[in-house]
């Protein structure tokens, strides 16, 4: 199951929806709507009328992304579906890729479509919103221990054991620091993760949700995530998941 989050995508939720269905035929679409003003949870019900392969949640409002994958990886696990991807509705994240993440979870636990390994590439992005992609996934690399190179990917496939064994449910994470949190998660769990190379194309309609705001809470919450972990080592505890809050950028 493909889950695509929307908020404020009428314009972009019915050519996501279409481009990934005519790539992974057999995929399934969950759109988890926060009560889109403009509409998108509307078109999202024409999809589901459609197209029997498409589902909608609408969910009471905006409550940020973290919350609204959490609420999809929910749904799909109760469902039944045994492997759940993220993309996002505005078309950064190609559909026609998504064979190749799925091919490469065949040997993973969790697949990231990286755009800082060998091969991936960004189009249409500004040199600072490049420098904060970069030193973003530098920043939580170094602190956090981890060998992911794009730690704050927003493309993402994941085995339901794998979101089932990082207590999801202990994740309170919003904003980008969710992605950072679920993969951190993931390799402290000692699941096997790995990157392949994708091409982020910056949205052609509507507005990026990013902001100061965001990028500010995940660098803080990622120095206190990495600060603790290295107190606990230096003490001798346990590091405690309970003590973590946890779309790229």
């Amino acid at each position: 199951m493909v889950i695509i989050p929307t908020y404020n995508e009428a314009e972009n939720i019915r050519p996501i929806v279409t481009r990934v269905r005519e790539s992974v035929p057999d995929a399934h679409i969950l759109v988890a709507d926060d009560n889109s003003p403009d509409g998108t949870g509307k078109v999202a019900d024409e999809l589901a009328v459609e197209d029997d392969h498409v589902k909608v949640l609408h969910r009471k409002g905006k409550e940020g992304l973290g919350a609204a994958y959490l609420a999809g990886f929910r749904w799909g696990i109760e469902h039944g579906y045994g492997v759940l991807v993220e993309m996002d509705a505005d078309g950064s994240h190609q559909p026609e890729e998504l064979p190749r993440l799925l091919t490469a979870l065949k040997g993973a636990d969790l697949v990231i479509g990286s755009r800082w390994v060998p091969g991936g590439r960004i189009v249409n992005w500004p040199k600072s919103r490049e420098f904060i992609s970069r030193g973003g996934s530098t920043y939580s690399r170094l602190l956090l221990d981890v060998p992911i190179r794009d730690m704050t990917a927003g493309y993402r496939a994941f085995r339901k054991e794998t979101l089932e064994g990082i207590g999801m449910d202990e994740v309170a994470s919003q904003g980008y620091c969710f992605q950072i949190d679920l993969a951190w998660r993931a390799i402290k769990a000692g699941f096997h993760v790995i990157e392949v190379p994708v091409t982020f194309i910056e949205r052609e309609r509507g507005e990026s949700k990013m902001s100061r705001d965001i990028v500010t809470e995940a660098a803080w919450r990622v120095m206190s995530w990495g600060v603790g972990t290295r107190v606990n080592k230096v003490l001798g505890r346990k590091d405690s998941r309970d003590s973590r809050d946890s779309k790229d950028f």
